[in-house]
């Protein structure tokens, strides 16, 4: 008798031992707490990973207002993620285009506005799955970083160490999930005047895309939105890892040389690996808004070692194929960025991703992620997408083939 209680005390105690280890795991992760420091080195580096014009102080702001008020930010990395977490993306859609009369009638309606879109969005959209959101990972560079960071704490989870895209891209499908067979839908949305949208099922990204573009075209140039709800196992092979580290690294990177009055542009490509394209000032910089997009005709007259060439980049949001004396120098999904030398910046544009005539930019250029140089994301990010008739070209190629050239810089 004595002996079956032991032996059955014994299964209990092993039996609690594991549920208590069990529970440790679960409720434990490993979690990052960042500094102020680290979120603002996170906020520049944002910028000039997004491949546009940005404008970081606003972002900074709000960083420290957030901390102020004793907001909490915390990061995890993919791999510590435990397999049972959902994590979410919040993401939207914008641009020119927008209906005038939309706006005009709203505004003469005096219909009151919400203020945190993607917060409510994704509220409605884990009550819509019956699902606890466990984590927020970005979508994109710029400001999508922040307000992946924004929502997290909302919500209280932390941010991932990793990005949907790695840079900033001008439609839905041009991120890595899509590639690898995950779907953005179900995805929720709301209107800057609190209209909440579901789109439970899509065909594919691509449509997903034109209905959140719709959507933004007819609430006055941009909703918010939440998408991309995946498990912990999807996480690990859709997405492009330790994004917020690197966007820390090029923040760091560029603030220690500006303190050490050095040039932070060698210091930048230093973190990431990439090149000088181009130093100029802007000649001319044509802008239109169609359709939910921005587009930028941007040109460059060429400054210190390029002066006497020119510059040219095409712009859809963001930046998308660059020619230097007519001949193309960098294309995307490469990241192609406009850095301002005096602050170590993305440069800031009178609008999304629009060049200021008469700035000094410097661009420069680093290689995508291998997950984006498979056919299938050149086929949705690559020039022939966006209407050039030449096939993608890596940087690093065409950074060699133009340094053999005789009349390279």
């Amino acid at each position: 008798m004595r002996v079956v209680r032991n032996v059955m005390i014994g299964f209990g105690l092993a039996a609690l031992a594991l549920t208590s280890s069990m529970c440790s795991s679960v409720r434990q992760p490993k979690l990052r707490t960042l500094t102020e420091q680290e979120l603002v080195d996170m906020m520049v580096g944002s910028s000039i990973q997004a491949s546009r014009s940005s404008n970081t102080p606003p972002t900074i702001q709000r960083v420290k207002d957030a901390l102020a008020k004793g907001r909490t930010f915390q990061m995890i990395s993919v791999e510590d993620l435990p397999d049972t977490w959902t994590t979410i993306t919040p993401g939207g859609a914008g641009g020119g285009g927008a209906w005038e009369y939309v706006r005009e009638r709203t505004a003469k309606q005096n219909l009151p506005t919400v203020t945190n879109g993607n917060l409510l969005a994704a509220q409605a959209l884990s009550t819509h799955l019956g699902k606890k959101l466990n984590a927020v990972i970005r979508t994109e560079g710029d400001g999508a970083t922040v307000n992946g960071l924004m929502l997290a704490a909302d919500l209280g989870v932390p941010i991932v160490d990793a990005c949907l895209s790695g840079r900033a891209r001008p439609e839905v499908q041009q991120q890595i999930p899509f590639l690898n067979g995950i779907p953005a839908a179900p995805s929720a949305y709301v209107t800057r005047w609190g209209d909440t949208i579901f789109l439970d099922k899509a065909v594919d990204d691509y449509r997903v895309e034109d209905i959140a573009r719709a959507l933004a075209v007819a609430s006055g140039g941009g909703a918010s939105g939440v998408m991309n709800a995946m498990s912990a196992r999807d996480v690990k092979r859709g997405v492009i890892r330790g994004a917020l580290s690197q966007a820390i690294d090029i923040g760091r990177a560029s603030r220690e040389a500006l303190a050490q009055h050095a040039d932070p542009v060698p210091a930048i490509l230093q973190v990431v690996g990439g090149y000088q394209l181009f130093e100029g000032v802007v000649a001319t910089s044509e802008m239109k808004g169609e359709r939910g997009f921005t587009w930028s005709d941007v040109t460059l007259r060429g400054t210190g070692p390029d002066v006497g060439h020119t510059y040219r980049v095409y712009v859809k949001n963001e930046n998308i194929v660059t020619w230097y004396d007519g001949k193309p120098d960098a294309m995307s999904p490469d990241f192609i960025q406009n850095v301002e030398r005096a602050t170590g910046d993305a440069h800031s544009g009178p609008g999304l991703g629009a060049y200021k005539e008469g700035a000094d930019i410097v661009m420069i250029g680093w290689p995508a992620s291998p997950m984006w140089r498979t056919p299938k994301g050149i086929e949705v990010f690559g020039p022939r997408h966006f209407g050039f008739e030449f096939d993608y070209q890596p940087i690093e190629d065409l950074q060699k083939a133009r340094a053999k050239a005789p009349a390279a810089r």
